[in-house]
């Protein structure tokens, strides 16, 4: 999938991905104030298939499964980052949003054409022919997020085993 990189810092933490005061008004009141307080035109920037960059520990903070879930709202193909908050990022896995790490983002400029390929861990900067490489994912997690995530996963294998007449 292709689009933009939208660059943040380290440490953006889950209460600028899903601020406290829009908790009660529901994800679509979430992801259209996702992140304003660090960039407040990002939740009408972002389309589908952009990738969020970031530095270290993305996601820090409470473990509201929101934050991640305002990002899949938006569209985004992914985010990646140079570390993430063990919380957000099991959170992001179970709800289908793609989380990689990278080794380094010194090439990554704000608003770079990029194309963010999951299966093989690649991040390329389509303007500047460069592919960055990022930590690959397991199989399981690969599996989890081309299912949707862990509740579309589990449904998956429920249905399966039932076809087969096993209980795994």
């Amino acid at each position: 999938m292709s689009g933009r990189a939208f660059l943040f810092g380290d440490d953006v933490d889950t209460d600028q991905l899903a601020p406290g005061a829009f908790m009660s008004g529901g994800i679509e009141a979430l992801a259209a104030h996702c992140l304003e307080g660090l960039r407040p035109d990002f939740a009408e920037q972002v389309k589908a298939g952009d990738v969020l960059v970031a530095g270290w520990n993305f996601g820090m903070g409470s473990s509201r499964e929101q934050a991640a879930e305002a990002l899949k709202h938006l569209g985004l193909a992914g985010v990646v980052a140079l570390s993430f908050a063990g919380i957000f990022y099991r959170n992001a896995i179970n709800l289908g949003l793609p989380v990689l790490v990278a080794d380094d983002l010194a090439d990554v400029a704000d608003g770079d054409a990029v194309e963010l390929d999951v299966e093989a861990g690649l991040l390329r900067l389509t303007q500047k022919d460069k592919t960055l490489s990022l930590e690959p994912l397991p199989d399981n997690l690969k599996q989890l997020l081309a299912d949707g995530g862990l509740v579309p996963h589990l449904k998956k294998r429920f249905a399966a085993a039932r076809r087969e007449g096993t209980a795994s």
